[in-house]
């Protein structure tokens, strides 16, 4: 059988409504994504980081029904799963279905992620698209959820000897936790 014929008989693939929530964070952070299922779990690290706005300068894993799917490099030093091998169409099986995503180790940035809907998608699958969300991410290397609300102190209290804590004062205060912009994030998926 040719490759053209196994990919015409292959089961039609399914969208997939997921909401991803930043922990332990108040008010919450969360993005609301469509993608497909044919995403591998590092195409899935590679849209989230777009849609928070990181820099992918930190590893990261996933953990599904107890089991851990990490980046090449990791999933070879760790003896893990590699995130490029494993598809949404694998792993996911019903909407309410929950699972984790780490990024950056030393911070533990923890995202619960709920599927909140599955549809067929008959046909080729349409671009991954941020739905909704709220509230600006953390920035990337900022301390974890610990060390953003120091950030969101410092920030709010702007006194100069806090200032000076912060490599960049004036990006500090620049910064705007309630700031959503869909059409930015829809921009950087693009």
């Amino acid at each position: 059988m040719t490759l053209r014929r196994a990919l015409k008989r292959r089961a039609p693939g399914k969208l997939l409504q997921l909401k991803i929530v930043l922990r332990h964070l108040k008010p919450p952070v969360w993005r609301r994504l469509l993608v497909s299922d044919r995403l591998s779990l590092d195409q899935l690290h590679w849209t989230i980081q777009k849609i928070v706005g990181w820099d992918n300068s930190h590893l990261h894993a996933f953990y599904v029904a107890g089991v851990e799917y990490a980046g090449d490099e990791t999933a070879r030093e760790c003896g893990v799963h590699c995130d490029e091998k494993f598809y949404l169409h694998q792993l996911v099986k019903r909407s309410g279905q929950r699972f984790t995503y780490e990024y950056d180790f030393g911070d533990r940035w923890m995202h619960d992620i709920v599927v909140e809907k599955t549809d067929p998608c008959p046909g080729e699958p349409p671009p991954a698209r941020c739905l909704a969300g709220a509230r600006a991410c953390p920035p990337d290397d900022v301390g974890g959820p610990h060390g953003y609300l120091a950030f969101l102190h410092d920030r709010s209290d702007a006194t100069p000897d806090r200032l000076e804590l912060w490599a960049e004062p004036a990006w500090v205060l620049a910064f705007e936790p309630a700031r959503f912009d869909l059409d930015e994030i829809n921009r950087r998926l693009t």
